[in-house]
């Protein structure tokens, strides 16, 4: 192992750390880690480490100390200022200023530091459930409508009630080809997060909405000039796409989900719902129906039972019944 150089400050280390920061990252960010050092460089002074001292003095304590330094200040700092402390010791073992011992590093900050509060997924169920309602309707208004116009609608219910009945997420959804699909079955095979393979079911009503949107669709399909089977099962129907039968991209389907939103509810709901809303809606629909915490990550395909957990607490129905007959029982008259 080649021996630290020596002769360099730790005044002089910092300055050339910041100078790396500052060709790397944008000004922000460059900002930010100058404060972090600046209060690194307090904090070594306490326990009587000067800025002129030779870096090649400087032990992995000093990340330590500096752990207990952001105890009294927001979460979002520490670990701002926890990342260019770790990013300015690995700066002295690459330029060989200092010995560091990198894993008692991630091992100080995995004991140490606070961990990030964890925040329940939110989204608003019943306006997801209006959403639902008002494309399930979306076709009875379309009579005098133009047939690209009818057409869109079709797919739109389709989709919506695709992702709030299988969990898919926006990507998988698009990618899905009219092949995928096992009608007689209700279920398709795909490639989900990860590359792994997954079998995802479909629900009575979205199979009927698909085979509505795929009956208009036919006539498209079939001047396509390829096998049914590879045709994507949500196409474009816009001016760049034309006569060609073009799979949807996620930027579409999100298009769709602001729009019908912003239909449904109004201009204020707008961005308030997005295509992952739609699977949340799936998860706590689930645990809601079955309690079942195994199933709904089965269905959900979450690696881990940990993430449906979180799940749970927005399903809880007895906890709300609990509450209110506690609370809303009481007389505060008496």
């Amino acid at each position: 192992m080649t021996s630290p150089e020596s002769g360099k400050t730790l005044a002089e280390a910092v300055q050339g750390y910041l100078e790396t920061v500052q060709g790397a990252r944008s000004e922000n960010t460059a900002r930010a880690y100058a404060n972090a050092m600046a209060a690194f460089l307090r904090v070594l002074k306490e326990h009587w480490i000067e800025p002129d001292a030779p870096v090649a003095q400087l032990s992995e304590d000093g990340l330590a100390w500096m752990l207990a330094y952001l105890k009294v200040f927001s979460s979002a700092t520490e670990r701002l200022y926890t990342q260019a402390v770790k990013g300015f010791y690995a700066y002295l073992a690459a330029e060989r200023l200092a010995e560091v011992n990198l894993p008692r590093l991630e091992q100080l900050v995995k004991q140490r530091a606070r961990r990030a509060g964890q925040r329940l997924p939110q989204f608003p169920r019943e306006d997801i459930e209006r959403v639902l309602e008002f494309v399930n309707n979306i076709t009875n208004n379309l009579s005098d409508n133009s047939p690209e116009e009818r057409l869109r609608a079709l797919r739109d219910r389709a989709f919506l009630l695709t992702l709030a009945d299988t969990g898919l997420r926006v990507h998988e959804a698009c990618a899905l080809r009219r092949g995928d699909l096992d009608w007689n079955e209700g279920r398709a095979v795909i490639i989900g997060k990860g590359d792994k393979q997954a079998i995802v079911r479909f629900s009575t009503r979205s199979l009927r909405a698909l085979k509505d949107y795929l009956a208009a669709r036919a006539a498209l399909d079939g001047s396509s000039g390829r096998p049914l089977p590879s045709l994507p099962l949500f196409a474009r129907h816009d001016k760049g796409a034309g006569k060609k039968v073009k799979p949807m991209t996620t930027t579409t389907g999100r298009n769709i989900v602001s729009e019908r939103v912003r239909q449904a509810l109004g201009e204020e709901a707008e961005g308030r719902i997005t295509p992952h809303s739609f699977r949340h809606y799936f998860v706590t629909t689930v645990l809601r129906a079955s309690g079942n915490l195994k199933l709904a990550q089965a269905l959900a395909r979450h690696a881990s039972i940990q993430v449906t957990q979180r799940y749970a607490h927005l399903s809880d129905d007895e906890l709300d019944r609990g509450y209110h007959e506690i609370f809303e029982g009481k007389d505060d008259s008496k």
